[in-house]
């Protein structure tokens, strides 16, 4: 079961039930918030649920593979709400603090490298982004995207069930992004045979969004 940190309690619970699970962003919220929406539509959606994320988030945010917010109609009726700004609502609330630090100064980060840092830490902690932090995201990315790639011209074989698991349970306990994200450095060193890191790697990939098989085919 999917669990997120409920702020009424103080710990983890488990979400609401049923086929739909409605997120509602409140006002205020970083980009931080809305990735951590987005990946909390892939892991809720990985589980079977069919996921509406409403919110009022301006601008396009497609670049860090975050998909649009659905109109904000039935906001009151959501069955968790997510914070960016320490906001609390009756309802199931989780606190994610919006990022601080100057890496919007920076032109050339690449976006996914940015989703990659905000996700590396866990989203109830505070996060000072610098540009800086941001760049050296993007070499862990580019470097998974190269052995990526390399995986790719071996013979194909089934995904590694156990490393699977390691990162689904991770994101399944209150989206531990950061720990999710070490089973793909220990998938690279691992002693299986490339083409079953590389289905491992484009299973967990829709459940990060950090577009890892982007290399393939390059010269």
């Amino acid at each position: 079961m999917l669990r997120l940190h409920d702020r009424r309690t103080g710990r983890p619970e488990g979400l609401p039930g049923g086929r739909v699970l409605r997120v509602h962003v409140l006002d205020g919220a970083g980009l931080r918030t809305l990735v951590v929406a987005d990946l909390l539509r892939r892991v809720a959606g990985r589980a079977g649920r069919h996921v509406r994320v409403t919110g009022a988030a301006a601008g396009d945010w497609t670049a860090f593979n975050v998909q649009p917010f659905e109109p904000v109609e039935g906001a009151a009726d959501a069955d968790v709400y997510l914070s960016g700004d320490g906001s609390v609502v009756g309802g199931f609330c989780v606190s994610v603090p919006a990022e601080t630090g100057d890496w919007q100064s920076a032109a050339d980060l690449d976006p996914l490298a940015v989703r990659l840092a905000l996700l590396d830490v866990p989203y109830g902690e505070r996060l000072e982004l610098s540009a800086a932090r941001a760049r050296a995201a993007g070499v862990r990315l580019d470097g998974w995207r190269d052995a990526v790639a390399g995986w790719a011209r071996s013979a194909g074989r089934p995904l590694d069930r156990a490393y699977a698991a390691k990162a689904e349970a991770a994101l399944a306990a209150d989206l531990d992004a950061p720990s999710a994200l070490a089973v793909l450095d220990e998938l690279a060193d691992a002693d299986i045979a490339p083409g079953a890191k590389l289905e491992t790697v484009v299973h967990l990939d829709l459940l990060l969004g950090l577009d890892l098989v982007s290399a393939i085919g390059r010269a």
